[in-house]
């Protein structure tokens, strides 16, 4: 069943990772070992990703990716909770109950080596 709000979504879930505004975002310990530069570098490819397809996007909303630099492939993605940051919405249920209302969402982003997923 698709989302009527996945455009909403999917344009939330773009200005949060390439702008980074609208929500919080994690790097776990195998991106931190990493040297600084390429910590950048998967960042700024993060933020430039465009590649979203049926495969790799199959709700549309555009919370998850890969990416391979240097090497290292890493996956980014996004969760909606609550703003009181209570509940994820693919682990917990309830998370939030409607990831287009900006107001009523925040934004998290995951960023790790695929090795960690």
């Amino acid at each position: 069943m698709t989302n009527p709000n996945t455009s909403r979504i999917r344009e939330l879930n773009d200005q949060f990772r390439i702008t980074g505004h609208g929500g919080r975002i994690y790097i776990t310990r195998g991106i931190m070992a990493l040297p600084g530069y390429q910590m950048f570098r998967i960042v700024e490819a993060i933020r430039a990703f465009d590649a979203f397809t049926q495969d790799n996007d199959p709700h549309g909303e555009h919370d998850f990716g890969a990416v391979t630099i240097e090497g290292e492939k890493v996956f980014w993605k996004i969760d909606y909770y609550k703003p009181n940051l209570e509940g994820d919405l693919d682990i917990d249920g309830p998370g939030s109950e409607d990831p287009s209302d900006a107001a009523g969402t925040i934004r998290v982003l995951t960023i790790m080596l695929a090795e960690e997923y």
